[in-house]
């Protein structure tokens, strides 16, 4: 079990992988009501919230459309397909909190927000050369909301391949440095990673720290949230 303290006079940047919102099954409503009640709860207590949408099932199925027809379409190309579903999530995450969230959603990160004063800001994808993982990172970079909370389909990072190798181990800490020899350095569209190798190198840069953490637990999620102990792997300088 690990623990991180979470500032509550902070921004907290919550990246909601596609997986979540958009499974093979289609759209994931109980995850989204549960996710809706368990961020209201926060926000009633003086939270404010970064969420970051993830493109899921959606760009998958988009990009492999794509290649499916075009077996040469770029890798620039096949970024976009996936930008453009996880705006589409976005927009949704931005419709269920739009009584308390910001009413741009974020897709230029360059245009940097001045004096907003809603309780959640959503975020989508940016431009091709990374995922939404990066565009976490970044905002917490930007507005000083540091650590990034990463919502995947894992309870840890492990040192290698667990399909692959029996034994591999669970990390409840790595560093940044131990993530690029898991995850490399090159980012390539609808790659399978814990974390997006991109995103690894600007955390390692601005000295980000990132929790990386199962999504279907949202019990879990409200641990980080509260400061108590929670399974997961924080990655650090």
């Amino acid at each position: 079990m690990s623990k991180v303290l979470i500032d509550p006079t902070k921004p907290i940047v919550i990246s909601v992988g596609g997986a979540f919102l958009v499974p093979n099954s289609g759209i994931n409503t109980k995850f989204l009501i549960n996710l809706n009640a368990l961020i209201r709860k926060y926000v009633a207590s003086g939270h404010r919230f970064f969420l970051v949408a993830g493109g899921g099932r959606t760009a998958r199925q988009y990009r492999d459309a794509g290649k499916a027809v075009n077996h040469h379409m770029s890798n620039h190309d096949l970024d976009w397909l996936g930008i453009h579903a996880t705006r589409l999530n976005g927009h949704l995450l931005r419709t269920i909190f739009e009584d308390i969230a910001h009413p741009r959603m974020i897709e230029n990160y360059h245009h940097r927000l001045e004096n907003w004063t809603e309780s959640i800001v959503i975020g989508a994808g940016w431009k091709p050369g990374w995922s939404t993982d990066y565009c976490a990172v970044y905002l917490a970079y930007e507005y000083k909301a540091a650590p990034v909370i990463n919502l995947t389909n894992v309870d840890y990072i492990y040192d290698s391949d667990p399909k692959t190798n029996p034994h591999a181990h669970a990390l409840h800490t790595a560093t940044w440095k131990q993530m690029e020899s898991i995850v490399g350095t090159t980012w390539t569209p609808g790659m399978n990673a814990p974390f997006d190798p991109i995103a690894s190198q600007l955390a390692a840069e601005h000295d980000i720290d990132v929790i990386v953490t199962n999504g279907d637990n949202l019990e879990n999620l409200e641990n980080i949230l509260c400061n108590k102990p929670y399974r997961g792997t924080l990655i650090t300088k």
